[in-house]
């Protein structure tokens, strides 16, 4: 069999979400099946570590999609051109685009469909455009579909009035390089940060999905009623992406609490979070939230939101809050700080957590489902 993967999202250096899903999951897959061929289509310049195992051939598309207009181009022109350049046998997307009529299998991952809840979060009109076009027909017309979470299974069910047992949810997982650290490291990293102050911290971009608005005035209302000497770490690009993220920061009494360290090697990120407080992750829509996952292997507390995704990838192991009420992220705040017993609890319950969410465990429910759909008739 050969399998035509779209890799575009493997990029070396910059490995976001999605990229970081594709990388851990077709490594394993490559290994685990050498009699199978795949073909790696990638639409600029790779890097040769993407290249799994020698059953892997690596092939370019030159035209990076970087614009709605390349997109159609891409998915619709080019690459169903090179599936049968290549005699591709069944397509694997792990990001969600692909031809939207395709002549074979097709194994697709939707991660999420915040673009339809949120559409005012995507700034460019014909960026909104595409996905509310495109996607409701690349869920229609692949063989099988993944997601990343029973709550988007469901979501995905009812907005494109998709039959869920065409669904497989495939769970995400941590970067494996996350652990605790002992205290005497936890000390040199808030010396470093804080000035070795205590914090908590936030990782991700500096979106309006993220919540940073509400994060900004819980903190506030936090340092107002603790009178405590405790640090916010904002972990991410320092490029503001929202004018109502800039003000609620302006407006903030105890902004200069607030530590934005830019964008930082995984390494850091994993120090820092290894000698928080807590994550504070309060999102407004999540497909899965790999921070809290990742949170939970380095053995410190989460804070998260009840909506969409998040309670489900938490379990019992996070204080869960609303994520557009103020108070609401504030108390759970206060009770990190103030009860050092409950922290230790959620510390603990977040272990037994952490460990249903392995790469290895989604690397085989993935291969599973692309079997079935090679199988299909």
């Amino acid at each position: 069999m050969r399998i035509g993967v779209n890799t575009r999202l493997l990029l070396k250096g910059r490995l976001e979400g999605i990229g970081y899903f594709s990388q851990q999951t077709l490594s394993r897959i490559v290994a685990a099946n050498p009699d199978i061929e795949f073909v790696f289509f990638f639409d600029r310049k790779y890097d040769s570590e993407f290249v799994f195992g020698k059953n892997v051939k690596p092939v370019v598309i030159p035209l990076p999609t970087r614009h709605p207009i390349l997109w159609w181009i891409y998915f619709e022109i080019l690459l169903p051109l090179y599936l049968r350049w290549y005699k591709i046998d069944l397509f694997f997307s792990p990001d969600g685009w692909m031809p939207s009529k395709p002549k074979i299998p097709t194994v697709n991952t939707i991660h999420d469909i915040n673009f339809l809840h949120n559409p005012e979060f995507i700034v460019r009109k014909m960026m909104r455009k595409y996905y509310m076009h495109f996607f409701p027909l690349y869920a229609a017309n692949c063989k099988r579909l993944i997601t990343v979470s029973e709550f988007c299974k469901n979501d995905i069910s009812t907005a494109f009035n998709i039959d869920k047992s065409k669904i497989d949810v495939v769970y995400s997982a941590s970067n494996g390089l996350y652990a605790p650290l002992n205290e005497a490291e936890q000390q040199k990293v808030r010396a470093e940060f804080t000035n070795g102050k205590p914090f908590f911290y936030f990782v991700g971009a500096l979106h309006k999905r993220k919540n940073l608005e509400n994060l900004f005035r819980a903190f506030d209302a936090f340092k107002h009623k603790t009178q405590s000497d405790v640090k916010l770490l904002i972990i991410g690009s320092l490029m503001w992406k929202d004018r109502d993220i800039e003000a609620a920061y302006d407006n903030m009494v105890f902004k200069s609490d607030v530590i934005f360290t830019g964008r930082l090697e995984t390494e850091s990120v994993i120090r820092i979070a290894a000698s928080s407080l807590a994550l504070v992750f309060t999102s407004l829509f999540e497909g899965f939230g790999v921070p809290i996952v990742e949170a939970f292997a380095a053995h410190t507390a989460v804070i998260t939101s009840t909506t969409s995704s998040m309670p489900e990838v938490s379990g019992d192991a996070a204080l869960l809050c609303e994520p557009t009420n103020v108070d609401s992220i504030a108390t759970a705040m206060e009770s990190i700080y103030t009860k050092p017993d409950l922290r230790a609890t959620l510390i603990e319950k977040g272990k037994i957590q952490h460990q249903y969410f392995t790469w290895e465990s989604t690397s085989e429910k993935l291969w599973t489902s692309i079997k079935q759909a090679a199988s299909a008739k």
